[in-house]
């Protein structure tokens, strides 16, 4: 598709854009990239012979065939500018995902507000157990394929689906999971409706004989399928469901069993070996649409009991002193109450939560929500708010959030800097203490140098 094309990607090292600028190189592109930091990601890329350079270049702008970007990167951006001026054929990163998900036969998009990257791995995972060799591109790390991105045929693409500003609307998909439907980006979106309208638009890119799966249990995705003629296969734990789980147990460690029935007869008995309720339910979703194209339930089964997570979900990282420390990547009040679960499931002394909330817009829209959910952990630490995109014209602080929780519970602090909140950790936490930091920022920086410096 690419044959000796030169293609450039301003901001090459997010996890989605690294994962693009791989397949493109494995359809024969010549693939270039800046970005503003080095990190992991921009070397990986570098050893795998592309053209990285750290910073803004505009003098790369000149050779390229095709720029690519990311929403995060604004018109003013010096590499944009250039790309204007010289007219050279441009892609929003979603755009271009989406001309490059026409390559594929099957293309399996997994998609919901919640869930997304762990349901990804998990599909993934079945799909490899079954050697069908998918082409895998996922917004977070999964070590069975050493990172975020895997090369297989043109047979299947699975990928994580995202529904930032319509992203998803720019896909192709011929199969989609909706894990659940909830309030999020709202800078874009505005309202749960407006949400709720995209879904069902990116419902309705599916041919006729394509395959919705979607979460019966989740009352905003009752009628996301309003319009589509095509095949849908419910999953749920409460509500009647094609694929249900029922006998659910819990281990010390927050592994979830159950018994998966089908058509409301029994089939297969699952053990997870990653923490959480919720993975109930996304481990049906990933058996439910794998299942569509995977006879076999036992390896099926096999694939979801390998499963170890991927990066920043609910991840233990090791200890520190005696305490133990994990990272997860929850930046919605629904998510950190999931992760609150999980963490209340593992046996320990105290917790301390460390929450560095992402964006200031979600900060200010959700601030009752975020001190709610994180009022119920022993010790809150509440690190500087990630601005990521945004300037904080919306008049919000830490401070407004550490006061909103303090009225619930007073084990709530203020700590201006990663390395201030690192030394608090050494000082306070004790043996048989669970130390976890929340959120999509590099708030997991913190657990990181705890677990180095032991």
């Amino acid at each position: 598709m690419f044959n000796n094309k030169k293609i450039h990607f301003i901001g090459i090292g997010g996890i989605s854009m690294s994962g693009i600028a791989e397949i493109v190189k494995s359809l024969g592109g010549i693939v270039s990239g800046s970005d503003i930091q080095e990190s992991q990601i921009t070397e990986k890329l570098s050893l795998d012979g592309m053209n990285i350079k750290i910073g803004h270049h505009p003098e790369m702008i000149k050779d390229a065939d095709i720029i690519v970007y990311t929403a995060a990167i604004h018109e003013d951006d010096p590499e944009r500018i250039e790309t204007k001026k010289l007219k050279k054929e441009n892609y929003e990163r979603a755009e271009f995902l989406g001309i490059i998900s026409k390559q594929y036969k099957n293309c399996l998009c997994i998609s919901g507000t919640h869930g997304k990257s762990t349901t990804t791995g998990m599909v993934s995972m079945c799909f490899l157990e079954a050697n069908l060799n998918p082409t895998i591109q996922i917004g977070a790390m999964l070590s069975e394929i050493n990172g975020n991105t895997k090369i297989g045929s043109k047979d299947y693409l699975i990928m994580e689906s995202c529904e930032y500003v319509d992203s998803f609307l720019h896909f192709h998909p011929t199969g989609i999971i909706i894990t659940n439907i909830d309030n999020d980006h709202l800078d874009y979106f505005k309202n749960l409706d407006n949400i709720k309208k995209s879904f069902n638009k990116y419902v309705n890119l599916l041919p006729e004989n394509g395959i919705l799966v979607k979460n019966n249990d989740d009352a905003n995705s009752l009628d996301v399928e309003a319009g589509y003629n095509g095949t849908v296969i419910t999953y749920a734990i409460d509500n009647n469901a094609d694929y249900m789980a029922k006998n659910i147990t819990v281990n010390d460690l927050g592994h979830y069993s159950f018994d998966l029935y089908y058509n409301q007869e029994f089939l297969i008995s699952i053990s997870l070996n990653i923490n959480g309720k919720h993975n109930t339910y996304n481990a049906l979703a990933a058996f439910a649409l794998s299942h569509f194209y995977i006879e076999d339930i036992n390896t099926i089964k096999n694939a979801l009991e390998k499963y170890r997570g991927v990066g920043r979900r609910f991840e233990y990282l090791g200890t520190y002193n005696g305490a133990y420390i994990y990272d997860d990547y929850a930046h919605h009040p629904t998510e950190i109450k999931t992760t609150l679960e999980s963490v209340k499931k593992v046996k320990h002394n105290k917790d301390y939560c460390i929450f560095q909330s992402h964006t200031y817009s979600r900060t200010k829209e959700h601030l009752n929500a975020f001190a709610d959910v994180l009022s119920n952990f022993d010790n809150v630490i509440i690190a500087p708010i990630y601005p990521a995109r945004e300037i904080n014209t919306f008049n919000i602080s830490e401070d407004m959030l550490v006061k909103k929780i303090k009225e619930k519970n007073p084990n709530v602090i203020y700590i201006d800097s990663f390395e201030k909140i690192t030394a608090y950790l050494k000082e306070h936490a004790k043996e048989k203490d669970l130390i976890i930091t929340v959120g999509a920022g590099p708030v997991n920086k913190i657990a990181k140098d705890l677990v180095e410096s032991n």
